[in-house]
């Protein structure tokens, strides 16, 4: 009596390839696992973190908007969709909105071209350079908290550095209630913001200018372009992509501006110079309607979602146009 043994049947990398060919299929399928392991290795704390102090947060403030809740245990008096019916029945959300695009507005029309005019200045070769550069930065080190402070003592009626400094050159009509005149407030608040703010975007724009060629704008010198052909011409187009960044940051940092009006003016005076995420702070920790101010957070979460998207859709795409990266595992 005679058996037959049949070979085992085996499959897996390598498999009907000759030794040094099923070795090497074997030696890659093992780095690639070993760079995704080193990878997720490498990516697990933070997602861990972002899972915990941003995902988890915001879904639970999403879920908290329906529900009337002080922020004591948890939400379980259930009123749908009220919150947001509320809020935008409310004049001083609604005025929010407006400030938020007023901001917006005089940001983009004042204080970017401010900080770009001053990033050309500052990148001509002119004594005392790095000193004004640093000077102009400096700002923008300072906490919203301390500038706050600072202003809020210099804006303030009569006694303030401003309305006395007013009253010596002789403009002391000039002066007023500053923080405090809901007709001035706005503006006052703006020129601070300015102040904070303008040295970032003029170092990123001093960064984007560096970046110029100089050959290109000493071939339109040749050509017989003046300053500000060679500016339109040749600078402004390669310093496109910063100033797209610089105003996507600005715009977001309008939408969720708080600390610099918590400071001065704690959103007033009667709401007017109030924004959404003051309105946000004053439901949820001085009033305590919890639900009412994740409704907040939500409607603001949803607008710089819907500008950040748009806004990379149609303004970003040919900047992230072959921005990205692969990793290949396979050795080559």
């Amino acid at each position: 009596m005679t058996s037959t043994f049949l070979p085992e049947k085996r499959t897996g990398p390598g498999v009907g390839l000759p030794p040094p060919a099923a070795d090497r299929a074997r030696g890659r399928a093992r780095r690639r696992a070993l760079n995704w392991l080193t990878a997720t290795g490498f990516q697990l704390p933070a997602l861990v973190l972002f899972m915990g102090l941003v995902l988890l947060p915001m879904l639970f403030a999403l879920y908290a908007a329906f529900f009337r809740w002080g922020g004591f245990g948890m939400p379980s008096d259930y009123i749908g969709g009220e919150n947001f019916t509320r809020l935008f029945q409310d004049e001083v959300f609604l005025g929010d909105l407006w400030r938020c695009l007023v901001l917006v507005v005089l940001s983009l029309a004042l204080q970017l071209p401010f900080a770009l005019a001053m990033a050309v200045l500052l990148n001509q070769r002119m004594r005392g350079r790095a000193v004004y550069r640093m000077l102009f930065f400096a700002p923008y080190v300072l906490s919203e908290a301390i500038t706050g402070v600072l202003f809020g003592m210099m804006f303030a009626p009569d006694d303030g550095f401003a309305d006395q400094f007013l009253g010596r050159i002789g403009l002391d009509g000039l002066g007023g209630e500053w923080f405090a005149d809901p007709s001035t407030v706005m503006a006052t608040l703006f020129l601070v913001m300015t102040w904070k703010y303008f040295g970032f975007h003029m170092m990123l724009y001093l960064a984007g200018l560096q970046a110029v060629p100089r050959e290109l704008t000493e071939a339109a010198l040749i050509d017989g372009a003046g300053p500000w052909q060679r500016f339109r011409n040749v600078t402004l187009p390669l310093l496109a992509p910063t100033l797209r960044i610089s105003v996507f940051l600005s715009v977001i940092g309008s939408i969720q501006l708080f600390d610099l009006v918590w400071v001065t003016t704690a959103g007033g005076p009667d709401h007017h110079s109030e924004t959404m995420a003051v309105t946000l702070f004053q439901y949820g920790f001085k009033r305590y309607q919890v639900g009412y101010a994740s409704a907040i957070s939500v409607v603001m979460f949803g607008i710089s979602l819907v500008f950040a998207l748009t806004y990379q859709r149609f303004v970003l795409r040919r900047d992230l146009e072959g921005a990205t990266t692969t990793m290949r595992g396979d050795g080559k």
